[in-house]
């Protein structure tokens, strides 16, 4: 007998105001999380503490209150948007009668839904067992769970081994695996580069629109949705701008307030893909109430992967939607446009091509004895990477810009 459909969870989403961050945005984002992972946030509740309790995070009598909720609303999944141990788990679980995660086990889960490339998967892996690892001793009930719902896709699909022995050996083998892909993805990174390819990076908050954008601007596909992280695997096509150049573009994985460290070491490699990238489009959603605090965040995470010597273009994407349109004011540099309408896109095509780097060659010359002035020229530029004198001249290689380019493009060795 198939089942012919499959029954939503209905979640209770759970905040502890401790003062380290803003509660009614963290819950709402937490909602949207809970959306995206295929449940029904029924009911929120929040408690003011000034430390979460070791045995269940909010105080007891709160705690009897969420047991209570779920008895009587039919509760079959509680969420708190916070890290929780093995214990606070355990003992909640015990009282409530249903299914209790945190916020990492359900950003785990929706990008265990979301991965789709071998790199994605291995990443979400890594996180997940990364995230485990620690929490095998008493977890009691949530780790004997066979894929039932979430905060049980990936790696809880099939019964986890318990063993720390297994889970680190596992970790080692999907090191290994991750290091191949990142490899690979390292030299064609390096075969841009020596082609002078200009790479264009999409960046920025979760559900932006940033697939939107790649879609409107090479026609790519990509899935677009208006979920959180619905885009994990990057993406990267070819974009013609107005002038003839043609740079490759490259969708990234959203980014997200509060991301759990387990992601951020994993999709450490992906994020480098911003990381390396000649500019960066920091996009937001303009319409949202937390723009400013979205592109801040992004801000802070490319910080943080060492970009500052990149040109970053704000883009304040939905700005069709946008009532108050002084934001733009406040964001020096800014591009409006709408995505889904093509509205602006002129505008940052332009943007884009005030930004381009210099293109740069990488070359091997024959230079004759007539021409080693063009060699000192080279060496007082820093575009000199060896020399050697031979009978017919002064062999050389050159990392040059479109400039010295045509100094030497005459005695370059095909």
């Amino acid at each position: 007998m198939f089942e012919t459909e499959k029954q939503q969870e209905k979640a209770l989403l759970v905040a502890l105001d401790t003062g380290e961050y803003e509660v009614e945005s963290s819950l709402l984002e937490l909602s949207e999380l809970t959306k995206t992972a295929g449940a029904e946030p029924s009911f929120s509740i929040t408690q003011k503490r000034p430390a979460p309790d070791t045995a269940t995070c909010v105080g007891s009598g709160m705690a009897e209150e969420i047991a209570g909720l779920c008895q009587s609303q039919e509760i079959t999944l509680v969420i708190f948007d916070r890290e929780l141990s093995p214990t606070q788990i355990r003992n909640l679980e015990e009282l409530c009668g249903v299914k209790v995660i945190d916020r990492t086990m359900l950003i785990l889960d929706i990008f265990a839904l979301r991965a789709r490339s071998r790199e994605g998967k291995l990443q979400v892996e890594l996180a997940q067992l990364r995230y485990l690892l620690p929490r095998l001793s008493g977890q009691g009930t949530a780790m004997s769970r066979l894929g039932a719902g979430i905060g049980t896709r990936g790696p809880g699909e099939t019964k986890l081994e318990t063993d720390r022995r297994h889970i680190r050996r596992r970790i080692g083998n999907l090191k290994e695996q991750l290091k191949e892909v990142e490899t690979a993805r390292g030299e064609l990174n390096r075969r841009r580069k020596k082609d002078g390819t200009v790479t264009v990076a999409l960046v920025g908050y979760t559900n932006a629109g940033k697939s939107t954008l790649m879609n409107q601007l090479t026609q790519a596909g990509v899935l677009a949705e208006n979920k959180l992280f619905a885009t994990l695997d990057p993406t990267a096509r070819a974009l013609k701008l107005p002038r003839g150049k043609t740079v490759v573009l490259i969708d990234t994985v959203g980014l997200i307030r509060r991301l759990p460290h387990h992601l951020i070491e994993a999709f450490k490699s992906t994020l480098e893909q911003a990381a390396t990238a000649d500019i960066i489009l920091n996009i937001c959603d303009a319409s949202s109430p937390e723009a400013q605090a979205h592109l801040a965040v992004t801000e802070e995470i490319l910080r943080d992967l060492g970009t500052l010597d990149r040109p970053v273009i704000p883009v304040l994407n939905k700005w069709d939607a946008v009532e108050t349109p002084e934001l733009a004011a406040r964001i020096p540099g800014a591009v409006r446009i709408s995505a889904l309408k093509g509205e602006g896109v002129e505008e940052l095509l332009l943007r884009i091509e005030e930004n381009l780097p210099e293109k740069t060659f990488d070359i091997k010359a024959l230079l004759p004895f007539s021409k080693s002035g063009i060699a000192a020229r080279l060496r007082e530029e820093g575009a000199l990477l060896s020399e050697e004198y031979v009978e017919e001249g002064l062999l050389i290689s050159a990392r040059v810009g479109e400039r010295l380019y045509s100094l030497v493009k005459d005695f370059e060795l095909l």
